[in-house]
């Protein structure tokens, strides 16, 4: 049975960190349904359209096995809803897989649940997440249990193999 990932993304999406995470999950087997607010196609910085699946009023986290965030300016304007913040919550809570690239983690900061976790993010989003109390390792993948998490787009590499070996 394949692996059922949700990705969390809207507008201004960092393409490159969207499209090569998602099709190395979907070359590994897993069953990928994009969320947003609404079901209508959103746009990333570099003009990627991208097709949603499921708006995140039609979700439920415990339908997944794993999320994926990818990064740009897409995970900032997800925080801001609060049926965002809970649905990731649910994949640090319950110590299912969670993936996370560049500015990604800014959707975890809310949630309350990343104090004592190791990770990495983009340079800008590290204080954020030190402060948040987490322990920060600049490196191009940290894995932390189910959390796995990323830098920037030259990471993407490293960054796909460890999310497709951590659902395999």
């Amino acid at each position: 049975m394949s692996k059922k990932v949700a990705v969390l993304v809207t507008d201004l999406v960092e393409d490159i960190e969207f499209t090569d995470p998602v099709k190395a999950l979907k070359e590994s087997g897993a069953s990928v349904t994009t969320i947003s607010f609404s079901t209508e196609a959103v746009t990333g910085k570099h003009g990627t359209k991208i097709d949603i699946d499921k708006s995140i009023g039609n979700v439920a986290p415990s339908d997944f096995d794993a999320l994926f965030i990818p990064g740009g300016f897409s995970p900032d304007q997800l925080r801001a809803d609060e049926r965002f913040v809970n649905f990731t919550k649910h994949f640090l809570a319950t110590n299912k897989s969670l993936f996370s690239i560049c500015h990604g983690p800014q959707l975890m900061i809310p949630t309350g649940l990343v104090l004592g976790r190791t990770m990495t993010a983009y340079r800008t989003v590290q204080p954020d997440l030190y402060y948040a109390g987490a322990r920060i390792e600049n490196k191009p993948v940290v894995i932390d249990g189910n959390l796995i998490t990323s830098r920037e787009p030259k990471d993407i590499p490293s960054f796909n193999e460890a999310i497709v070996d951590a659902l395999n």
